[in-house]
């Protein structure tokens, strides 16, 4: 992670339940074929598995996470059984895209508050506010997909993988980038704040 940024706590949230905290978007650039293939298949659709761990250990790792995250995500979603399978997903997409999963959370909750049908003003979508042209760009055209809980996860890990790519691993750049405001300090101070809500303890 990137030390030098300073941490800010986010603002408030937007005038509606529909809206997040920032109007930002992703804006559509220019995508290589090759680029535009990588990340065709990267969103691809397939049900995510169950997690597979290579020891106990890691497996006991994984269930005190997803106790501990669970318990947090309380005040927003309520039921219990919403909350495993939101946490469940946004792990293995974590996982896939090579993303720490409290960073995602706290973006999550900076973009839309958990809200899964959360707009912005610009029209970005659901849980990871993702904007529509993705869905023609990468994906099979079908912007009301990006409601659907685990298309919308998939499609926000990847791009922000596809953004640090971009900027050669510079978190304050990648998210600046993944709100449409590169350079500004604003966005990635709050989402850095709000990860560190998500981190257990010892992490930092």
């Amino acid at each position: 992670m990137n030390r030098r940024l300073a941490l800010l706590a986010p603002t408030a949230w937007g005038l509606s339940g529909l809206l997040p905290a920032w109007a930002g978007g992703q804006l559509e650039e220019p995508l290589a074929d090759s680029v535009r293939s990588a990340l065709s298949r990267s969103v691809a659709f397939a049900a995510p598995p169950k997690p597979s761990f290579t020891s106990v250990e890691a497996r006991m790792q994984y269930l005190r996470w997803l106790g501990e995250m669970s318990e947090r995500l309380k005040r927003f979603k309520s039921e219990h059984q919403t909350r495993v399978e939101f946490l469940e997903t946004l792990w293995y997409e974590c996982t896939r895209a090579g993303l720490e999963p409290s960073l995602v959370l706290g973006l999550v909750q900076v973009e839309s508050g958990f809200r899964k049908y959360a707009i912005s003003v610009v029209g970005a979508r659901g849980y990871m506010q993702v904007m529509p042209f993705w869905a023609r760009v990468i994906g099979d055209g079908q912007v009301s997909r990006l409601f659907h809980m685990q298309t919308n996860l998939r499609f926000g890990c990847v791009i922000l993988r596809h953004y640090l790519d971009i900027e050669r691993g510079n978190l304050f750049l990648a998210l600046g980038r993944y709100n449409g405001s590169r350079g500004r300090a604003e966005y990635p101070n709050a989402v850095m704040a709000s990860r560190k809500r998500w981190l257990l303890p010892g992490e930092a």
